[in-house]
């Protein structure tokens, strides 16, 4: 029988995270650090959080972290860091478009290099809405609609070959539309995470607060 697309998907990221080795490395996102550096801790939801670096960061700062992914090894590896840093998360294994959580549960959402199915990623960024508290902040990092050229002159910076879930500002206008805009931009950046996002990317950058 033929795997689905979703199947695929998980197995995929479940090859990736099963070495040793983190594929992204240890380390926080660094727009992500910058930014929630910025807010008093509360609650965050970090869904796509793959080993857990950006949940672990989050965690040292004081923050109440729930972490969600489709892998069951990058949960293992989190869980690892996690005790490595003497910290605790919360982490769901699971498809976001089945998990559910209270309305208003959570102070922030960390979407970081989070790519969806096409057909699906604003369907579920519109969901995590519903998860977030007025006044609640939404920081935003992943790759963007020109970033498929860099890709294809260089593979080692990674991220997703279909460019229909890759972002641009207008799709997160679009999505995040109950939100003032902090700070909205396309840029190109030099990206060191591990050995999967190695060379210069295009990106999109989003901080918000849910009115």
């Amino acid at each position: 029988m033929n795997q689905s697309w979703d199947e695929e998907y998980k197995n995929m990221w479940d090859n990736r995270y099963k070495n040793t080795e983190y594929a992204y490395g240890k380390t926080p996102n660094l727009f992500f650090k910058e930014w929630l550096e910025k807010f008093e801790p509360g609650s965050i939801l970090l869904p796509a959080d793959g080993e857990g670096r950006n949940g672990v960061f989050a965690a040292q700062l004081g923050w109440k972290v729930t972490s969600t992914d489709l892998s069951a090894e990058g949960r293992s590896k989190a869980l690892l860091l996690a005790e490595e840093q003497h910290v605790t998360i919360d982490y769901i294994v699971g498809d976001l478009e089945q998990l559910t959580f209270p309305p208003a549960s959570f102070d922030a959402v960390a979407l970081i290099y989070a790519h969806f199915a096409a057909g699906k990623k604003s369907l579920l960024h519109r969901k995590l809405n519903n998860f977030l508290k007025p006044g609640g902040i939404v920081i935003f990092e992943a790759f963007s609609k020109t970033h498929i050229h860099l890709k294809l002159a260089d593979p080692k910076v990674g991220g997703p070959k279909d460019v229909d879930m890759l972002f641009s500002k207008a799709e997160l206008t679009a999505d995040f539309e109950n939100y003032d805009i902090i700070m909205l931009e396309e840029a190109e950046t030099l990206l060191e995470e591990g050995i999967h996002h190695t060379g210069k990317g295009a990106v999109v950058r989003f901080v918000g607060r849910k009115r």
